[in-house]
């Protein structure tokens, strides 16, 4: 595939009228138009390429069926952790295990009342790992359909190896995040504030606004296409907008809340049966490869001595001390946009390089922009949140930039690097609305490219987060972020970009997940990005 050669219509056939007024009609009983999805998702048309894309996108993530529900939900037949079981399988070939070698677990699920599982569907995350040693690696989940289930893991360290497996959601959970995201798209809801003279109103405002008789004004993107709407205030006009901001959680929303308990069926561990533990010897020499049939592609690093390894084309180098850093970013103007957990890089940048200063631009800190400049070094790093959707505090409507429409105005070249990381604020959308967006992205970073292809772009991926409640798993699944992180990684795979496998990382540490995963996973994190940068140079 070649992205250049896409054709990118005009910008007058892109062109929608802005701030204007409109009705969303009722659903009627006529097939609704092909860019109207979820009957009141209204989401930005497609060419034929893309929409062919999109079709192949939803193909290659499409999860196994789930079970249906019924209100009121027992769980007594839905997936158990306490009650399922994982087994080491014995090593292909006999023997004693070595490094190189692949270790295959079989899991097997059962429901509340023991009784096997004979679907698949369940949401499960594996790891390997050697607390003493500092060492862990993700393991590769395979879903067999019948409710048994592969982890592959390769053996990377010598000595002991554990296995981890964790529930994350059983599947009936799926069938309740799959419903969520059809019929409530809009339970988050986000409000803008309009304000002129002594007048202020507020109003709601989505991508996915409930049709009523109240007149909408037509927030959509002249550039990038990309749709958003509010609800008109009743004595204001669309041109008064000056605010944007998170308005909310609907409730009774689900009657399935007993899917999601802590400690129960969420994010629980499930046990062995037998040993869940290898000891590894040393690689044998001569030693080929030995791997299951069942395996796929391996992982992208793994940890040891709490030192991230990366088993990509780049070496992952260490940047110890802030003089490193400095000498690597030396002369460089990396540009940050994304959500916040991109805005956590930008961070620790700052806080890692002493002559780094912030430069005051009268932004707020949690949103941006924000922008720190090291003179002496001609060090340059920004910050910019992504545009809408965006779960947060008020951000000036002025302040709503798109990440296309901020590539299409950086000039590139080989002291330039761009960063991205936009994932978490999506999960509540219909899918189709987050491949969209990276497809607006993505023909971006092609004519930035097409200019200036000594530009270094690097994207991070999504990762696991912690999930204590309903709340937190309705609107922040690990199910909603591994479908995004697989049609990331697909969308980019072409292009001249580099990924930062944040998704793997968190899996393969031993502190828990978290959206904003701890210190020494980002410091890793930012090892594994100046290696990108600098990739003949270490602390």
């Amino acid at each position: 595939m070649s992205f250049c050669q896409c054709h990118t219509p005009s910008f007058f056939q892109f062109q929608i009228k802005v701030n204007t007024t409109f009705i969303i009609p009722r659903p009627a009983t006529v097939t609704p138009p092909a860019d109207l999805h979820y009957d009141f998702c209204k989401l930005k048309p497609l060419s034929t390429k893309e929409a062919l894309e999109e079709q192949r996108l939803l193909e290659s993530i499409a999860w196994p069926e789930t079970p249906s529900l019924q209100s009121p939900l027992s769980l007594s037949s839905t997936s158990h952790p306490a009650h399922s079981v994982f087994t080491i399988l014995p090593r292909w070939g006999g023997g004693q295990w070595h490094i190189g070698d692949k270790l295959e677990v079989m899991i097997q699920m059962h429901d509340f009342q023991g009784h096997l599982k004979r679907s698949g569907g369940d949401v499960l995350l594996a790891r390997l790992h050697n607390l003493t040693l500092g060492a862990g690696v993700a393991g590769q989940v395979l879903d067999h359909l019948n409710g048994s289930y592969s982890a592959i893991f390769t053996l990377l360290w010598e000595g002991s190896a554990q296995v981890q497996v964790i529930l994350v959601h059983p599947s009936e959970a799926v069938t309740e995040l799959r419903r969520l995201n059809t019929e409530h798209p809009d339970r988050i809801f986000f409000k803008s504030q309009f304000h002129l003279g002594s007048v202020t109103e507020t109003t709601t405002c989505n991508v996915c606004l409930r049709p009523t008789q109240q007149p909408v004004c037509n927030y959509t993107d002249l550039r990038t296409n990309e749709p958003w709407f509010c609800y008109k205030p009743k004595n204001l006009s669309c041109d008064t907008r000056i605010s944007n901001f998170n308005g909310g959680y609907k409730q009774k929303i689900s009657t399935m809340e007993k899917l999601f308990q802590s400690g129960v069926n969420l994010k629980v561990t499930i046990p062995a049966s037998g040993a869940a533990s290898v000891n590894v010897l040393p690689k044998q020499n001569g030693q080929s490869e030995v791997a299951s049939s069942s395996v796929g592609s391996g992982p992208s690093g793994y940890y040891f001595q709490g030192v991230w390894r990366g088993l990509g084309v780049t070496p992952v180098h260490q940047f110890n001390s802030s003089s490193a850093i400095t000498q690597c970013l030396k002369g460089k103007m990396i540009h940050m946009y994304g959500d916040s957990t991109m805005r956590q890089w930008f961070e620790y940048l700052d806080a890692a390089i002493p002559d780094l200063k912030a430069f005051n631009v009268h932004s707020q800190k949690t949103i941006g922009p924000l922008m720190s400049l090291d003179y002496k070094n001609n060090i340059l790093v920004t910050y910019r949140t992504h545009g809408p959707p965006l779960r947060s505090v008020s951000v000036p409507a002025i302040e709503l930039h798109y990440i296309a429409n901020e590539l299409d105005e950086v000039t590139g070249g080989r002291d330039t690097v761009i960063v991205l990381g936009i994932w978490a604020h999506f999960g509540t959308f219909p899918i189709e609305f987050f491949i969209r967006r990276l497809q607006t992205i993505r023909r971006a970073i092609v004519r930035l490219l097409s200019r200036a292809p000594d530009t270094l772009i690097v994207i991070r991926t999504g990762n696991p987060k912690g999930l204590k409640t309903f709340l937190h798993a309705s609107t922040n699944s690990d199910w909603y972020s591994l479908q995004q992180d697989k049609v990331l990684r697909d969308m980019f795979k072409e292009l001249n970009v580099h990924l930062v496998d944040a998704w793997e990382m968190v899996v393969a540490h031993h502190l828990p997940h978290e959206l904003h995963p701890q210190p020494p996973i980002i410091k890793n994190m930012i090892n594994v990005l100046l290696s990108y940068i600098c990739p003949r140079k270490g602390g």
